[in-house]
């Protein structure tokens, strides 16, 4: 059967925003904020307004505080020079007739010492140091081991949500979505290998789900629902990460995220980067539970895209690396184009090379 090809490119209404296509770029860690302040820049700034023909960006991940930095050189949202920075991004991007979501984070126990707040242990839901590795400014280190958070800490992390989604609006954002997947904080929290806690918080899949519904809550706060989305990752075992049932806590969570009205859920669909198929999960299943949009990411091709939106087993699509190396993918897939091969030694830190200098169609 042909597919329709035109439904990739046919606009799209996600919340309250109409998108002109179905096409998301998907948050991409590129390492390039300022030194030293971890603000956006000027190569920033022409990096996303090149991608601003997606329907949706979703920036790279974005710390919400020092203590949420888990890589060197990754761009933050709590410090005015940060904010001025993300300004001049989201000023640009909407000049080239673009919609962009900031991506909220905290990596927890994905982090060293060397990017803490006075050299603290970095924290988590509980003491267990993840076997893996970040980037810090001497190059690849294993993590460092977490301290598990008190009750107090955990308010305060909320808090820094908060803080972080007011500054998101301050920076002319359009919606923020919520980081809750590849192995980090709030993920962490909702995985039974990550989280051992006895109190309120741990245990049952009620408690684990806890510490991510107060994130949303204190997150509606301050953006109305249609702006606000959320990054799952239900089997992806990224940065040591596992649940022993995957669909008793994926499922309860969806369901509760729709009962608040939030605009997207936005899916990585088996291993982060990796196989489709690494574990069995009832993806349409999920969808059906969520009353709002279904983003489906993870190694979508253009037939892969055209036949998942026509089967209607999402709304919209997130590419990855083919955003990377393709400033103007969305013309590209239009045309069926061939794509330019990404460069992997410039994904992480540098300059201008790998990152605003591939070229777009003549």
């Amino acid at each position: 059967m042909t597919q329709d090809a035109s439904i990739l490119f046919s606009p799209f209404r996600l919340g309250d925003i109409e998108l002109r296509n179905r096409i998301v770029m998907a948050p991409l860690t590129r390492n390039r904020a300022t030194h030293g302040t971890d603000a956006p820049n000027d190569l920033n700034v022409e990096y996303y307004r090149q991608r601003a023909s997606a329907g949706l960006i979703i920036t790279e991940a974005t710390q919400i505080s020092q203590q949420g930095q888990g890589y060197i050189w990754t761009p933050g949202i709590y410090s005015p020079a940060q904010v001025e920075g993300w300004q001049k991004v989201t000023k640009a991007v909407h000049e080239a007739g673009g919609k962009i979501f900031l991506q909220l984070w905290h990596v927890g126990r994905i982090s060293h010492v060397s990017l803490q707040p006075n050299g603290a242990p970095p924290v988590a839901p509980s003491a267990i140091r993840a076997k893996g590795q970040t980037f810090v400014e001497s190059g690849f280190v294993e993590v460092s081991e977490p301290h598990a958070l008190t009750i107090d800490e955990i308010k305060a992390v909320v808090r820094d949500y908060v803080a972080a989604a007011e500054n998101a609006k301050k920076a002319g954002f359009d919606g923020v979505e919520i980081h809750s997947a590849n192995g980090y904080l709030i993920e962490q929290f909702l995985k039974d290998k990550t989280n051992h806690r006895t109190d309120a918080y741990g245990g049952s899949v009620d408690n684990r789900l806890r510490f991510a519904l107060e994130v949303v809550d204190a997150i509606l706060s301050v953006w109305p629902r249609e702006r606000v989305g959320i990054r799952l990752s239900p089997v992806s075992p990224f940065n040591d990460i596992a649940d022993s049932d995957p669909a008793k806590v994926y499922f309860p969570l969806v369901e509760k995220l729709g009962a608040r009205g939030l605009a997207y859920i936005h899916v990585i669909e088996g291993a982060t980067g990796g196989a489709r198929d690494y574990a069995p999960f009832d993806y349409v299943g999920l969808r059906k539970t969520f009353s709002g949009a279904y983003i489906a990411n993870n190694g979508y091709t253009r037939e892969l895209a055209i036949e998942t939106l026509n089967a209607q087993r999402a709304d919209l699509i997130a590419f990855g690396v083919s955003f990377i190396a393709n400033p103007d993918l969305v013309e590209r897939l239009r045309r069926n184009a061939p794509l330019n091969k990404p460069d992997q030694p410039t994904f992480y830190g540098g300059g201008a090379h790998g990152y605003t200098d591939y070229p777009a169609l003549a």
